[in-house]
């Protein structure tokens, strides 16, 4: 079962255990009963930030959406490229956690794959949450928002910030980027706040 599916499973088994109906946990969140069956069937992926606003919902702690039953943690501090797993955030954008199941949940870093531009002019949603970020280019050109300003980030561009300002960061170009990310406190780990 992919990640997607996996989270989507967990949302609907906590939303039944406290029966919860699509419908008080669509007007809850914000998010469409059709998009909320979508995503509870695998079939839809959904933003980190509308993640956070389901477990404040359902009343367990981010990680518990991401708990994986069937894998132990593991004592090797090292992820090997070879165990490194991609999930769909966005039709354009993936994500790879970049720490091994047994790490120390102090910080979440990520690899986002961010696809091309496809010409859609939508408006950039901006997110803002506790804590402290680090983005670091690796490949393309990254557009990051910040508050009213907007950056263009090349190979080797960084930009650190506290999270508790809007932003967000987009690929408004033809070709594949790469970012490397970190964000403090860790909102997966399993002691983060909700």
């Amino acid at each position: 079962m992919d990640m997607n599916a996996a989270i989507g499973t967990r949302v609907k088994l906590l939303r039944t255990e406290k029966k919860m109906t699509l419908k008080q946990l669509s007007e809850g969140s914000g998010l469409s009963v059709g998009f909320l069956s979508q995503f509870e069937r695998g079939l839809s992926s959904i933003a980190l930030d509308s993640l956070e606003k389901l477990s404040e919902i359902l009343e367990v702690p981010l990680s518990e959406l991401f708990r994986e039953e069937s894998l132990p943690p593991s004592s090797d501090p090292v992820l090997h490229g070879i165990d490194l797993r991609s999930t769909e955030i966005s039709p354009r954008i993936f994500q790879s956690i970049l720490r091994s199941s047994g790490a120390p949940g102090g910080m979440l870093p990520r690899l986002f794959t961010l696809l091309p531009f496809d010409g859609d002019e939508d408006a950039v949603e901006m997110y803002a949450h506790e804590g402290e970020e680090f983005v670091y280019v690796l490949e393309g050109v990254v557009t990051f928002y910040l508050e009213d300003a907007r950056y263009l980030l090349y190979p080797g561009d960084s930009i650190y910030i506290p999270s508790t300002k809007p932003h967000n960061w987009s690929n408004r170009t033809a070709r594949i980027a790469k970012i490397l990310t970190i964000n403090t406190p860790n909102p997966l780990a399993h002691d983060a706040p909700v």
